[in-house]
């Protein structure tokens, strides 16, 4: 990666929230699902959220063909690249005082078409491991009629910043015997009762990796 520069230098006010840690932010990378990418189109500004993977410095980005931001981003654009996760609701004695404990990434790179056949393959194995590890194995594969009806672009991250807040409250000396709740509300990404597709062959087992799946 480059150098940090103003885009991704931490805040004078709040230095102990940046991690300056690459492991950190491909932890945090690794386990989001959605990212949003912002990026100027015809001087407007725009932002699109999508699904994404992470290969090594790389990220990848999964659309169709005829997607207008996707055949805009084909062309080689700078974008900004963001994903949060949230950790908990900081409810504190004063109303100004309430925070949130999170995770978050911005990275900023350069869009690439990811237009070679091995490298498609790839992503596309990639991406469905991150959301769902063991489903590419085990469902029906992409054809190629599928991969011509779908496009990769690729991020490569040229520069980052890693910024998080996981402590609790944090109230002014006078509030602290008001007679108001205060604590921390723990967040966390959960599944439910997976619902089985009511069309198609019926008894299949669930596998695996959906009983024990968690992010």
């Amino acid at each position: 990666m480059k150098a940090k520069t103003t885009r991704t230098e931490g805040s004078r006010y709040y230095p102990k929230r940046y991690d300056m840690q690459p492991a950190s932010r491909d932890a945090i990378l690794d386990e989001g699902l959605v990212c949003h990418v912002a990026f100027n189109l015809e001087g407007q500004p725009f932002i699109i959220p999508t699904g994404y993977c992470r290969v090594d410095n790389t990220l990848y980005l999964h659309g169709s063909v005829g997607s207008h931001f996707f055949m805009q981003m084909a062309k080689g654009i700078p974008v900004c690249v963001s994903v949060t996760l949230l950790d908990g609701l900081v409810l504190a004695r004063s109303v100004f005082n309430h925070s949130m404990n999170y995770r978050s990434v911005v990275a900023f790179g350069k869009t690439r078409l990811v237009d070679t056949d091995a490298e498609r393959w790839l992503a596309a194995e990639r991406f469905t491991e991150h959301v769902m590890p063991g489903r590419w194995a085990d469902a029906r594969q992409p054809d190629a009629s599928d991969m011509k009806k779908t496009m990769f672009i690729a991020v490569e991250i040229e520069e980052a910043s890693v910024k998080f807040r996981a402590h609790g409250v944090m109230d002014d000396p006078e509030d602290m015997d008001l007679n108001v709740w205060a604590g921390v509300v723990p967040l966390k990404l959960g599944t439910l009762e997976p619902v089985v597709d009511e069309n198609g062959k019926q008894g299949i087992p669930l596998p695996d990796y959906l009983l024990n799946y968690q992010r």
